[in-house]
């Protein structure tokens, strides 16, 4: 009759949901990580992932709207480019959102709208505890200092290849 017996249909089961007895999971990545992984062997965007969970949990509905919008951006940048970010890619975002941040905070308070400023301010500060420490006036000296070394720079026409030294 062209219609396979029903032994022969494969089930497949989306990876959120929770699985019959007895079955195996599908190949992948895990949804959650191990209990035993610290969070700081998590990639950026897990960890960013597991704090919308936690903020979910917690009921933090301003925390929660803040991470979304990271999310948010991560997964546009991830659907235009066609990629799949790692941390990299997840820390150009970031710096793009901080950058709109401050933007918005600064025209906010020119225009008198403290309210809008504060949001901004609260979002601009949950973003920024996902990038590393800047570094310090001295740690950046100490840097600049080895580059034009490197480099064997001695006048400002070396510019150039002393900021190539110091690129990551």
């Amino acid at each position: 009759t062209g219609c396979d017996p029903p032994h022969t249909h494969v089930l497949k089961v989306h990876p959120g949901f929770p699985l019959a007895a007895g079955s195996k999971p599908l190949p992948g990545k895990p949804r959650n990580p191990p209990s035993n992984v610290s969070r700081f062997h998590m990639s950026l965007k897990d960890r960013i992932l597991d704090d919308v969970k936690s903020a979910m949990r917690a009921r933090d509905k301003t925390r929660l709207s803040a991470l979304r919008l990271i999310t948010a951006a991560i997964k546009q940048k991830e659907v235009d480019e066609r990629i799949e970010s790692d941390d990299a890619v997840v820390l150009a975002v970031l710096d793009k959102l901080v950058k709109q941040r401050r933007e918005s905070i600064d025209q906010y308070r020119s225009a008198a709208r403290e309210d809008l400023a504060g949001r901004e301010q609260f979002e601009l500060d949950i973003i920024t505890a996902y990038l590393p420490e800047p570094l310090s006036a001295d740690e950046l000296e100490s840097l600049i200092g080895q580059a034009i070394s490197a480099a064997a720079a001695s006048s400002v026409r070396d510019m150039g290849a002393v900021m190539q030294q110091l690129r990551p």
